[in-house]
């Protein structure tokens, strides 16, 4: 497995990723799979602010990808990128997610980012020992502010100083 740029060919597969983690988990909390064309809209956004997206490639086949865009629109914000990293589900707890995030953060680094913002599900332990294993920290911690699968959902808030 090789961690690289994501190319605009490889958008049906983190589509396929994307949307899997959108009707079966809580690791993003769209209710509704997305349409080929947001996602062509959401990686022209990245790619034409600089912003990386990374993906797994497994013998030429993408099982995985992380990516960093803006925490907030305003100005003042412009150090702080939040990122997310999605693995195909039967490639899971193959260090993927390891290898992805390890990638972006680096990636980041490079890009002189000073803080890297995380926003996890608080029912995502793998998610939270991952980022804690690579020293990212809990910030904050919000209660029911999102809704998903009929329940009420804990926002938790990790960051890292790069």
């Amino acid at each position: 497995m090789r961690i690289r740029a994501a190319r605009p060919a490889d958008l049906p597969a983190l589509l396929e990723i994307y949307n899997d983690a959108v009707v079966h988990t809580t690791a993003s909390w769209d209710l509704v799979p997305w349409t080929p064309v947001e996602h062509a809209e959401w990686y022209a956004t990245k790619a034409g602010h600089g912003h990386p997206v990374m993906v797994a490639d497994d013998n030429g086949v993408v099982v995985g990808y992380a990516a960093y865009g803006p925490f907030r629109p305003k100005a003042g914000y412009a150090g702080t990128m939040e990122h997310s990293v999605y693995v195909h589900p039967n490639h899971q707890g193959k260090g993927i997610g390891r290898a992805l995030l390890v990638a972006i953060i680096d990636a980041a680094r490079a890009d002189g980012v000073h803080a890297l913002i995380g926003g996890l599900s608080a029912d995502n332990e793998a998610s939270t020992a991952l980022h804690r294993s690579l020293g990212f920290v809990e910030v904050g911690r919000l209660p029911e502010v999102g809704r998903k699968f009929d329940r009420w959902l804990d926002l938790v808030l990790v960051q890292l100083f790069l």
